[in-house]
């Protein structure tokens, strides 16, 4: 992707930040579901209209329904006399309604055949083969790689590798687990998904659209914008973590990709810079340069990567509820108060919160590291 096409879709995108910063609730989450829908059409370097920028709008504004939405750009495009074969701008313009529908919907099932799904409702009209499993090989050149391809899973063993990788994902107990953890397991959970590739086009926002719904499903407060505004190093990274030459001293590495999703779950503000994950002959000691940029990374304000998910939902909450009750942190969280007096008692333990002004009238104080 030019350094032209990263600018335009970044404009694209910040027409929606006026919504966001002063809109209405439902107006700023419409907002934050297109952007993430628009973002994340640069994996592929397109760029969706000024059309649907426009139309996009009128969906957030409450005008227009996404299905309105969806038959306006429908007919926009039938309209269109003769197209280009090399404009993929319609694909992007249909994508992007698609994406924010699908986030939108508040249903997800956990299965290779959700992950299908989504693939199928995305490239419907699009690509002949939306929604079905590839059956033959493919290579890609990478950017990131100076031309050079990821070694994705063979056509003969794409629906084995599939089905195996989200079983042992079911059966993976995240209780108890750290934060730490969590987001490591998470890594290589996505990591090894979007290595199989299991579609000719279109893997990494299925499955970026994917994971997104599944890590709602635990709780955690996604931050779309992340996606809307890093989805190009997001699939960067995705190819760091699957690419290996070991003749060159390059190792697969999963760093850029857990760095992404710190970000994501634990509110980090780690530096995502694309030209980090560049492999060239000036690079290839790509490691120790990374560790050298250890002290640059911003690490969470509330240092909960040795607490668990559990005690992570509390400081989120107590954040903003300082004065909430057991019984109310409880029930946010969906466990009992037994549950909830054992958390909060293990984070002042770990001098991670702290009770004032005593047991009646007192109030909770997240410390930050």
């Amino acid at each position: 992707m030019s350094e032209q096409q990263n600018i335009e879709n970044k404009s694209s995108m910040s027409d929606f930040e006026e919504y966001i910063r002063q809109g209405e609730p439902e107006q700023k989450e419409k907002s934050l579901l297109w952007q993430t829908a628009i973002g994340l059409q640069e994996v592929d370097g397109l760029k969706p209209s000024s059309y649907l920028i426009e139309t996009a709008k009128k969906n957030i504004e409450g005008d227009i329904t996404i299905d309105e939405v969806k038959h306006l750009i429908d007919r926009y495009y039938e309209a269109k006399p003769v197209r280009n074969e090399d404009d993929r701008t319609e694909e992007a313009d249909k994508v992007s309604v698609r994406i924010t529908e699908i986030l939108s919907e508040k249903t997800f099932n956990f299965s290779p055949a959700e992950y299908i799904t989504i693939h199928r409702r995305l490239f419907e009209g699009i690509y002949s083969f939306a929604g079905k499993i590839r059956d033959y090989n493919i290579t890609k050149k990478e950017w990131v790689l100076n031309g050079e391809t990821v070694f994705y899973a063979s056509a003969d063993s794409i629906q084995a590798t599939l089905s195996y990788d989200f079983e042992q994902e079911k059966k993976f107990d995240y209780r108890g687990k750290s934060l730490q953890q969590i987001v490591q397991h998470i890594t290589a959970f996505v990591s090894g998904i979007w290595q199989i590739h299991a579609f000719g086009e279109g893997n990494t926002r299925t499955t970026a659209v994917f994971i997104i719904k599944y890590l709602r499903t635990f709780g955690f407060n996604v931050s779309n914008d992340l996606f809307a505004q890093h989805s190009w190093y997001f699939r960067n990274a995705l190819v760091r973590a699957n690419y290996k030459d070991f003749k060159s001293n390059i190792h697969a590495t999963s760093e850029y990709l857990e760095r992404f999703f710190r970000n994501l779950l634990l509110g980090e503000n780690n530096v995502l810079k694309n030209k980090e994950l560049l492999v060239s002959l000036e690079t290839k000691n790509i490691f120790q340069s990374a560790k050298e940029q250890e002290s640059t990374i911003s690490k969470c304000k509330i240092c909960t990567l040795d607490c668990t998910l559990e005690e992570h939902f509390v400081l989120e909450f107590l954040k903003t509820n300082p004065q909430a009750t057991q019984k109310e942190i409880a029930t946010h969280i969906q466990k009992s108060e037994r549950t909830v007096k054992t958390i909060t008692s293990n984070l002042q333990q770990k001098d991670l919160l702290e009770r004032q002004n005593g047991k009646r009238n007192g109030f909770w104080v997240v410390k930050e590291s």
